[in-house]
C-alpha cells in the first residue's frame, strides 16, 4: 500500500526478510519479489505505517 510509506526513510522490513525478497530504489516505496517472498509476515510486523500486507 504505497500510500500508507511515507517514501522519506530506509524501510526497516528489508532487515528482517530472511530470503531478501523485498528491495528499494533511495527513499521510494520498497518493492517485494513474490517469487521470493515466503509470507512469513516478519515485514507485515516491522513495517511502521502498516504499508505491507501479505496475501494468503
Amino acid at each position: 500500500m504505497k500510500n500508507r510509506c511515507p517514501q522519506n526513510h530506509p524501510c526497516p522490513s528489508i532487515r528482517v526478510c530472511p530470503v531478501g525478497a523485498i528491495g528499494q530504489i533511495g527513499f521510494d516505496a520498497p518493492t517485494i519479489d513474490q517469487e521470493k517472498c515466503i509470507h512469513c509476515k516478519k515485514c507485515v510486523k516491522y513495517c511502521p505505517m502498516g504499508a505491507i500486507q501479505v496475501k494468503e
